[in-house]
């Protein structure tokens, strides 16, 4: 098989898991501690990140023989699907570690003061062509 291929059925096979995890979770969250507060949301965060840094550090240290594929399947994959915070928060651990810490600032202000600034220009976008 193309290695190109398999590389792409791994991050689409952590994908699918990894996204079914993250609708569960929520489905879980939602029934046990209701809507007013997003815990679902700050749970798959907080354990989507915790466990891209371990995941991580396993492929990068070569704790682990023939890193990649884990790599794909995990932490690209799953952990994509799960949550794209983790790797926002992962990015940011990186840039520290290479003690560029304007650019790490920049990251922790610009993703989150960007990202809401887009979600209600689309909020705001879909208002108006609904009419």
């Amino acid at each position: 098989m193309n290695e190109r291929l398999m590389q792409m059925l791994l991050v689409g096979a952590g994908g699918f898991l990894g996204a079914n995890a993250r609708y569960l979770l929520g489905i879980l969250a939602t029934a046990h501690l209701g809507t007013r507060f997003p815990f679902a949301t700050v749970f798959i965060n907080v354990s989507g990140s915790f466990l891209l840094g371990l995941v991580g550090t396993l492929a990068a240290e070569r704790w682990i023989p023939n890193p990649e594929p884990f790599r794909l399947l995990l932490g690209v994959g799953f952990l994509g699907a799960f949550t794209t915070f983790s790797t926002f928060e992962y990015e940011n651990h990186a840039l520290l570690q290479d003690g560029q810490w304007l650019l790490a600032g920049l990251n922790f202000v610009l993703s989150p003061v960007l990202g809401y600034l887009a979600v209600w220009l689309g909020v705001m976008g879909a208002q108006a062509w609904r009419g």
